[in-house]
């Protein structure tokens, strides 16, 4: 899919809608955002294949000055599907606000607000801009659960229900005011309905039937049998990593999935490496080897080391890897180009967390300068990871504050030391 052109699907009042959204981008010194349209009008399809068509056309419309728009026009039907992140159901808005607040409400309710206020803005709807305007309190959605616990959460929830469906139907009717279908030609209509057919075929045999399935599924046995690999939720104070005070983490990044070992002596982390770097493994049994064989890494200065090196030395060593030690850093950077209310909390959290430890470990103040207060980056992260809806946010666009990530993530990827 071209990149910064993302296709959108919107349930109005009349059906499903197609159309097309270009976040904010940098055009010299200027900042645009804008829908598929041209003037006051919002264009909306009702199918892909018609989307698509009107697209190959060469109409006239407000995206054809964007980047990236012929490149778009060479992509096959089947990349204008929208995801499920971008299929907002709008009319549905009221009932998904009378919800509890679970995260999964929470999450559909803010993209759902949030494409809404930004349709708003682009397409001039005072009744839109006035909405969120004069209801600051639509701000608590954007962060997360924390505002909804509670006797006092629930009756903020509660609140913000009842505003909903007072002035969701005004909003709608909005957006419906400004919605118009362009003409599009019945033969690349059709043309493309058949790349999407081709496409959904093509998927379909791809995906393996139940015999498959099964003899896939005894193969991951086997394999994990011969990984000794036994990844748990949470271990329990009884457990040989608990009692050794050493845990097994898993760092997942745009390469590979890698094993490494980390403790705490004091504060001070202390990784499976030496000289600041870290030794990471892609198998359970290569990093039993290690933990038999080697004698120079950090670890052997852990007083409980010992015990690890004798469980690995008969091969009875298994690394259960608890969720609080599971680092995924892919992806980040693309989301934290979107802007805080889009990033996994849990994950940035996490990934600082890793970040900080192996800086700390290597006697690098990098991370500490990068995240620091004072930096947008540090502000960005902070505002992300503890949301207050009293505070600032930061403003966009976050392409500075994603490349800063981005050199984050290559000074720690050069500190890992791959292992076979």
């Amino acid at each position: 899919m071209a990149g910064d052109i993302v296709p959108i699907e919107l349930g109005l009042t009349n059906g499903n809608v197609f159309t097309l959204w270009a976040p904010r981008w940098r055009e010299g010194d200027d900042e645009w955002e804008a829908f598929l349209g041209l003037d006051e009008d919002l264009y909306g399809l009702p199918g892909v294949a018609e989307l698509a068509a009107f697209i190959r056309s060469g109409a006239e419309n407000d995206l054809e000055d964007h980047p990236t728009w012929e490149t778009l026009k060479q992509v096959s039907a089947d990349e204008l599907l929208p995801d499920d992140r971008h299929t907002y159901d709008l009319v549905g808005v009221p009932e998904l606000a009378a919800e509890d607040p679970t995260p999964e409400v929470i999450a559909e309710l803010e993209d759902a607000l949030e494409i809404v206020r930004i349709l708003g803005e682009v397409c001039e709807l005072t009744v839109v801009t006035k909405f969120f305007n004069g209801n600051p309190i639509l701000g608590a959605v954007t962060t997360g659960t924390r505002n909804f616990v509670g006797r006092d959460g629930i009756d903020l929830w509660v609140r913000i229900g009842r505003l909903i469906a007072k002035h969701w139907d005004d909003v709608v009717d909005a957006i419906d005011g400004v919605l118009t279908e362009p003409p599009t030609d019945d033969d690349a209509v059709a043309t493309a309905a058949a790349e999407l057919e081709a496409a959904a075929s093509a998927e379909d045999e791809d995906e393996p039937g139940d015999d498959e399935l099964e003899a896939a599924e005894g193969i991951d046995d086997e394999d994990d049998d011969d990984e000794e690999e036994d990844e748990d939720d949470d271990y329990d104070d009884d457990s040989f990593w608990a009692q050794v005070g050493i845990d097994p983490i898993r760092i997942v990044t745009s390469d590979d999935e890698y094993l490494t070992l980390r403790c705490y002596l004091g504060d001070d982390p202390v990784f499976l490496g030496a000289d600041g770097k870290i030794f990471v493994f892609t198998s359970p049994r290569a990093l039993s080897k290690f933990l038999a064989d080697s004698t120079d890494h950090d670890l052997l200065d852990v007083s409980t080391f010992d015990q690890v090196q004798v469980e690995a030395t008969d091969g009875s060593l298994e690394f259960d890897v608890i969720d609080e030690n599971v680092y995924v850093l892919t992806g980040l950077a693309d989301d934290i180009a979107d802007g805080p209310r889009r990033i996994d909390r849990n994950q940035l959290d996490l990934a600082v967390e890793l970040f900080t430890d192996a800086a700390d470990y290597g006697d690098d103040n990098n991370v500490s300068e990068a995240l620091g207060s004072t930096t947008p980056l540090g502000w960005f992260v902070d505002y992300a990871i503890n949301p207050d809806p009293k505070r600032l946010a930061p403003s966009g666009p976050f392409d500075n504050e994603s490349e800063a990530w981005r050199a984050l993530e290559h000074d720690f990827e050069a500190r890992l030391d791959k292992k076979s």
